[in-house]
């Protein structure tokens, strides 16, 4: 879409590889920004307040300058594939993607029933397609998992111009356990059943807390399930490289924050660049990386949930409890200054995060 918009790749021949074609409504990407975004124009619901809520502190915040932004998966499917089918220069082929490998001067791809052989030369290749490296001593995997109901209730229970962000009132058996809520309007919303753990809950399980949290946490006892959707995102420790065979983007590139999970904006964030470089002639193994100190905290964070030094939702209630929403924000996003770093990790539990600090060292 950048590449289309920038005017600048025309007579340029993309292929563009998909596993299957996108046609349901299968995800929510969630995130903040100041200004209007690339994808504004499929922005479905933006709130510029927002709630967090622990048994120990809970707190309804503005946002502003901020605002949390959802897009419905299907919505940006549509309004992508749209633009990109008008492209004549852009081939789309659903396939599995099995293995590329060069050949001399050619690069060939090889898919679940074909092959392409194309002129290595000038040509670039982007890979999506993550695949775990190998386990270690110091690996550290964890999986953010979560499902999600878009209900219909039978009476007002919703304040539409509030998202909950995080709301870690739920029992923490399993581990960092929350959920978080955002209204269309008065009696339509998705809930999100949201957990930091090794292993996934048997499906049921999943439903059984949505109906539990629903019940005992919103009141509500009458309403309709619309939607559902199920997802798991890596949180890992691993390092990733942009450049390899082919240039590493997405989850498979890093762009995965390891400590929370969020991943669109930082999505966002790289494909410009990338996009930049190829209209300046830049070399894109210089494209720069986020600076090591973020890839630091998250280690820290990770170590500390996976081997249970300090419940998660400890550590997230005291981040939002003494800090400025707006600097939690900048921080998460990898945007904050290490004034505000240092202030935000002088409100975190003191030994913990120090002995899991030194473990990173």
């Amino acid at each position: 879409m950048r590449m289309i918009r920038s005017g600048k790749f025309t007579g340029k021949k993309i292929l563009l590889l998909d596993k299957e074609p996108k046609t349901k409504n299968d995800r929510t990407w969630c995130f903040w920004e100041k200004e209007n975004g690339f994808f504004d124009e499929v922005v479905y619901r933006k709130w510029d307040r927002v709630s967090f809520l622990s048994n120990e502190f809970s707190s309804a915040m503005n946002i502003t300058p901020y605002q949390y932004k959802m897009i419905r998966g299907i919505d940006f499917y549509q309004y992508c594939f749209t633009e990109i089918a008008k492209q004549n220069s852009i081939e789309m082929v659903y396939a599995d993607v099995k293995k590329w490998e060069y050949e001399k001067d050619d690069l060939l791809l090889r898919l679940n029933d074909r092959e392409f052989r194309l002129f290595a030369t000038g040509t670039h290749i982007f890979n999506s397609i993550y695949k775990p490296g190998e386990q270690n001593k110091k690996s550290i995997r964890l999986l953010q998992h979560f499902k999600g109901w878009l209900i219909e209730t039978a009476k007002p229970s919703f304040d539409p111009a509030q998202a909950t962000i995080m709301d870690f009132r739920m029992h923490q058996q399993h581990g960092t356990t929350f959920a978080y809520v955002l209204p269309f309007s008065a009696t339509s919303a998705l809930v999100e059943y949201t957990l930091f753990t090794k292993e996934l809950l048997p499906p049921e399980e999943y439903d059984k807390e949505l109906g539990n949290y629903i019940h005992s946490f919103l009141g509500i006892d009458e309403y309709t399930v619309q939607e559902q959707e199920f997802g798991v995102i890596p949180m890992t420790n691993e390092k990733f490289s942009f450049a390899g065979n082919g240039w590493q983007i997405g989850t498979a590139g890093g762009q995965t924050k390891a400590s929370s999970g969020y991943t669109f904006q930082f999505i966002q964030k790289q494909s410009q660049q990338v996009v930049d470089y190829l209209i300046t002639g830049k070399n894109l193994n210089y494209l720069p990386a986020a600076p090591k100190r973020f890839r630091f905290y998250d280690n820290t964070l990770l170590y500390i949930l996976y081997h249970n030094k300090l419940a998660g939702d400890k550590i997230f209630t005291q981040l939002f409890k003494k800090n400025k929403p707006r600097q939690v924000l900048r921080f998460l996003d990898n945007e904050s200054s290490v004034k505000d770093e240092l202030k935000i990790i002088s409100s975190l539990p003191t030994l913990p995060f120090l002995k899991a600090a030194l473990r990173q060292l």
